[in-house]
């Protein structure tokens, strides 16, 4: 009998401890609050000598009052804004940071530092089924502040007293998961929680390193959870809170395995949230597997694409591409200009072509090293270099303030791709353009998108822009030369 290679055996007892993970967990239990008296739910079973507490109490305890009692005469608990021992003061405003929600001091100070005080519609609405312990599936568009949806209360329900991995963040790409990083830590370090970031590119031992020190909040890629848990150096079975972000692509083929067995190693009885801008059926129905009882939270969920992105698509010739693409960003004002490829050596090419030209140019794609990829991310926020050309990696929440035109110089391979790239332009509210370049033979291809969108896009033929474009310099310069002719002849 063949002995079963190491790597096999892990398959075989991940896929069984997977198919176990599908339990649903138990319901909210039912409790009797230990300040004020009152009934309440919690996510976990009471047991005798535990103090179990509503979260009115709870948010009191939090903010530093220890008896939650009633007042005299009144038949209601007291409630965050009842109690009169020095905290009603409204330190630096942070009584109007996300007003109406139960959320402890530190976490509204966090939050007024990033200068925000009023949730979006999808914070609104998520926040508070998941502080109750709901699983919850979250859908709204790119640029929404779906990160901080499920940051807040992720950091709520962790306990810094327990040197234990309480919350785990998949997503797919490392920018993804240094950005969610930024967000989390500016929430949770106040806290006195530790945030881990595991990702590829980096030395393997300085994840080791982060993970002896203890954090109880890991964000990571699947790949590289997956080697920690593995080698034994992540455990994850004090995990409390799981969130798959951008799930469309985290359940698709090429993450599904590694997110099962990643999930498979998570107590049943975790609170799970997927967040994604699309939520397509086939997600619907692979969610289910995961999460029990989900409520889903769905902003705008009609819309593919930001109302405030102008969409411009063009048919044109594959040989006119470079120079329609010079003449767009010779008009570009110094704005950032998100311009996607298809293939990382496409995208290398593109953008060696562009920096030959004079134009400063960075180049997104797979093969860099995570030092290299920084850098060019830092040349674009910074404005050093304006121009990012990129592969999809780049459409998968990158999250660049002011990118004032997304041009998609090769066509994406479906509707989902083309939601996440353009969703890089006219986020929160700000004015973006999208310019897509459509080649004869990709014709069909396009067609397939539109009807994933449910819409039609108004196509305009390249070569005639141009042409009009040209009429319209030689008709100005024919008017300038008059004007000059005309003040020659009066100076006369």
């Amino acid at each position: 009998m063949t002995r079963q290679s190491r790597p096999a055996r892990a398959r075989s007892g991940n896929r069984k401890q997977s198919d176990s993970a599908q339990i649903t967990r138990p319901a909210r239990h039912q409790a009797i609050c230990s300040d004020c008296g009152e009934s309440t739910t919690v996510p976990f079973r009471p047991s005798e000598g535990r103090p179990v507490y509503c979260s009115s109490c709870l948010y009191l305890r939090r903010n530093g009052v220890v008896s939650a009692t009633r007042f005299p005469g009144s038949d209601s608990p007291a409630s965050p804004g009842d109690h009169s021992d020095g905290n009603q003061a409204d330190e630096g405003g942070r009584k109007s940071v996300f007003p109406r929600m139960v959320l402890n001091r530190a976490t509204r100070t966090a939050i007024a530092r990033m200068g925000i005080s009023e949730p979006t519609p999808i914070q609104e609405q998520s926040i508070p089924h998941l502080l109750e312990g709901r699983d919850l599936i979250g859908q709204a568009r790119t640029g929404s502040g779906k990160t901080l949806a499920f940051a807040v209360p992720l950091v709520e329900q962790c306990d810094p007293s327990l040197r234990q991995v309480q919350a785990l963040v998949l997503v797919p790409t490392r920018e993804l998961a240094i950005q969610v990083g930024g967000v989390t830590e500016g929430l949770a370090s106040p806290q006195g929680l530790h945030v881990t970031l595991l990702y590829g590119g980096r030395s393997i031992g300085r994840d080791h390193k982060a993970l002896q020190r203890g954090a109880q909040i890991i964000i990571g890629t699947p790949g590289r959870t997956l080697d920690h848990v593995r080698q034994g150096s992540l455990r994850l079975k004090s995990v409390r809170f799981l969130v798959l972000d951008e799930a469309d692509e985290m359940l698709d083929r090429g993450f599904a395995r590694d997110v099962d067995a990643i999930l498979s190693q998570t107590p049943t009885q975790r609170q799970t949230a997927l967040f994604s801008a699309t939520v397509p059926d086939w997600v619907a129905q692979t969610a289910r597997k995961h999460l029990h009882d989900p409520v889903t939270v769905a902003v705008d969920a009609d819309l593919q694409a930001p109302p405030t992105v102008e969409h411009l698509v063009y048919s044109i010739q594959k040989t006119d591409k470079m120079e329609a693409l010079r003449t767009l960003l010779d008009r570009r004002d110094g704005a950032p200009v998100l311009v996607f490829g298809k293939t990382k050596h496409g995208v290398k090419r593109l953008a060696r072509q562009l920096d030959e030209l004079g134009y400063p140019v960075g180049a997104l794609q797979g093969n860099l090293s995570q030092v290299a990829r920084e850098r060019v991310m830092k040349d674009f926020r910074s404005g050093v270099a304006p121009i990012l050309v990129a592969t999809n990696v780049a459409a998968r929440g990158l999250d660049v303030e002011g990118i004032a035109q997304v041009v998609n110089y090769d066509l994406p391979d479906s509707e989902q791709l083309f939601t996440h790239r353009v969703g890089r332009t006219g986020r929160m509210g700000r004015s973006g353009e999208a310019i897509t370049f459509i080649t004869p033979d990709e014709d069909r291809k396009w067609r397939e998108i539109e009807r994933g969108l449910g819409r039609e896009f108004t196509r305009k033929s390249w070569t005639k822009e141009r042409r009009s474009a040209e009429r319209r310099r030689k008709a100005e310069a024919e008017v300038g030369a008059e004007g000059s002719a005309v003040r020659v002849r009066a100076r006369r």
